[in-house]
Order: structure tokens, then C-alpha cells, then sequence
């Protein structure tokens, strides 16, 4: 039987490493995309290998039109078939709202929602194309509903792409194709160092979150991995959040009883 294939974007480190993994270790061959890091995406790809799967790092930048197509010709030529494709790639940025230039705007969108959509778009084309019944996973944020400062353009970019979620599964369910998303909060990513100050924040962020701890990419691969199997086969059209309970009130903390 041939084997499942999963592209995800920005897969050389953090979260996009997770869900690779997870997909590999779930029987999937893997399509690594990356931007810059290339030694870490073909450290990832060599580590995907030892499940006994195929895996390929491409390397494309998604917030271009040139280097979307760049990931699907790329992609196309060497896999062929698509089974599940990941909207992983993205840009934090952060600045107070009179202080945003439009060239961080453009920054943060151009990723985060530009190139997300045009991507969702390939990969669509693609499983329709080979009436592939496949699923398409955006990774969004829970900024998208929660208020944080300095945060306006990349909040917005995150709320855009919760509804684009919705939008595309309606329009993509004639051709059997699912359209879902995963909302991280606070994750152990690449930035996590273990160095005292670092070690500090961390400390300080997980006392304010009800599950006490940050979030794992490889939870959020696991998650992505349920998403795409029939288990989750009724589930199209949603976005569900892995924050530990960060959006959760805190009345309780407050005094308040109801």
C-alpha cells in the first residue's frame, strides 16, 4: 500500500519540527519546507529517515507568490501525491500600534496570511486534482483571541486565518477535502535555551497558566496527526486551541465565586 504524504512549511525547527516528526512517526512520508535553516531542516529530514519513511527537505520561501510555486513544483516532482498538507511557516512580530510601519505589517502578512492562503490554495488544487480525500491543517495562535499588547498586526493575521479556515472547508467539503486548525499558546520552541533568564520567563509565563506548563511541538504534532486521520473524519471547518487554559478566566485568582 503507498504510503500517506504530509508537506509542512517551516519544519526545520520549533513546532514545524514537532508535527513533522509526528506525522513520520505516524507512517507518513514528509516533505520538510524551510526558508533559511537548512542545515537544521536536513537534520530533521535524516531524522525522519529512521522511522522508515521517505523524507525531503525543499527549501522556498512562502511569503512569496515565486517561492509558493517554487514549494509545489518542487514538491510536485518528487512526491506526487498529496495527502495532508500544513500551514506551519510564520512571523511574530511585535510592536506598539503607533509604531507599526507598514513594512512589519507587510512582513508578518505576507507569511502568516498571504502565504498561508496561496499555499492552502496549491495543495487544494493538488488533492483535488488527484480526488485525493486529504486535509489541510493551519497553525494559528490563541493571540487570535486572546488580547495581548504590541500584538495588533500579528493578532489580526491569526484571527484572518481562524476564519479563512472556516471559509475554505466550506468551499473545499465537494471535493472531500477537510480544512482544520490548531491554536498554540505558549510552546517550548527554538528560543528555549535553558539559560537562567530564559529559564525565568518561562517560570514566570507557567505560573500564570492554569496547566502550569508550556506547551510541547510534539503535542501539537500529535494533535495535527489526530486531525488528519479518520478519527477525526466528522471535523471540518474548526480551529481547537492547546494553551493550557491560557484564555480561561481569572476570577477565580480575583476572589470570585460566581
Amino acid at each position: 500500500m503507498e504510503r500517506k504524504v504530509a508537506l509542512v512549511t517551516g519544519a526545520g525547527r520549533g513546532i514545524g519540527k514537532g508535527i513533522a516528526l509526528a506525522f513520520a512517526r505516524s507512517g507518513y512520508d514528509v516533505c520538510v519546507n524551510y526558508n533559511q535553516s537548512a542545515e537544521k531542516a536536513e537534520e530533521v529530514a535524516r531524522e525522519i529517515l529512521s522511522f522508515g519513511v521517505r523524507a525531503e527537505a525543499v527549501q522556498a520561501n512562502i511569503a512569496t507568490m515565486d517561492g509558493v510555486e517554487s514549494l509545489f513544483e518542487q514538491f510536485s516532482s518528487r512526491f506526487g501525491r498529496l495527502d495532508v498538507h500544513v500551514n506551519n511557516s510564520g512571523i511574530t512580530r511585535m510592536k506598539p500600534f503607533l509604531e507599526t510601519t507598514p513594512e512589519l505589517f507587510d512582513e508578518v502578512f505576507n507569511t502568516d496570511m498571504k502565504g498561508l492562503y496561496f499555499c492552502s490554495q496549491q495543495a487544494a488544487r493538488l488533492m483535488a486534482r488527484n480526488r485525493t480525500s486529504g486535509v489541510i491543517i493551519q497553525i494559528s495562535s490563541n493571540h487570535s483571541e486572546g488580547t495581548w499588547s504590541n500584538s495588533t498586526v500579528y493578532a489580526a493575521a491569526k484571527a484572518g486565518v481562524n476564519k479563512l479556515t472556516k471559509n475554505m472547508a466550506l468551499d473545499l467539503a465537494p471535493h472531500g477535502i477537510r480544512v482544520v486548525g490548531i491554536a498554540p499558546g505558549y510552546t517550548n520552541n527554538s528560543w528555549v535555551d535553558g539559560s537562567e533568564r530564559v529559564t525565568k520567563i518561562i517560570e514566570n509565563i507557567s505560573s500564570r497558566i492554569p496547566l502550569g506548563r508550556y506547551c510541547t511541538p510534539q503535542e501539537v504534532g500529535d494533535a495535527a496527526v489526530f486531525l488528519a486521520s479518520d478519527s477525526a473524519g466528522y471535523m471540518t471547518g474548526t480551529t481547537i486551541f492547546m494553551d493550557g487554559g491560557a484564555l480561561l478566566p481569572v476570577w477565580a485568582e480575583r476572589g470570585y465565586n460566581g
